[in-house]
């Protein structure tokens, strides 16, 4: 029988909790299963949705950008680097994120309306 405190039932238990819209504990459970394993995109890249859903831009950004070294084809992460960046309104360094994002998913809906937004900004 697993342990409660084992990486992937730590990062399973904070999707729920992110799913079930509690970022604030997803990011605690998020936060120990990044402890345990660092090298992890998935951990990152969920660590990354909760600080962003909670508000916390600047480390979400960072948290992509994680996932992003540990696999630089994850579209998602592209996505998350260019919503933060977005929310932190340096548009100039999030167009180019969410044009990476685009150019792995191009029918990803979700990332062609961030990409419209950037239409109506000057880049910074």
């Amino acid at each position: 029988m697993s342990s409660s405190k084992e990486p992937y039932d730590l990062y399973m238990r904070g999707m729920k909790l992110l799913r079930a819209g509690d970022p604030a504990q997803a990011a605690v459970l998020l936060e120990s299963a990044k402890k345990q394993e660092p090298a992890k995109a998935s951990i990152r890249e969920g660590l990354g949705q909760a600080y962003f859903n909670y508000g916390r831009f600047e480390e979400a950004r960072r948290s992509f950008e994680e996932a992003l070294e540990v696999d630089p084809a994850n579209d998602y992460a592209h996505f998350g680097v260019a919503s933060s960046l977005e929310r932190l309104g340096q548009f100039g360094q999030a167009q180019g994120h969410i044009k990476l994002a685009l150019a792995m998913a191009p029918d990803n809906e979700t990332y062609q309306k961030l990409a419209r937004k950037f239409g109506k900004k000057k880049p910074r």
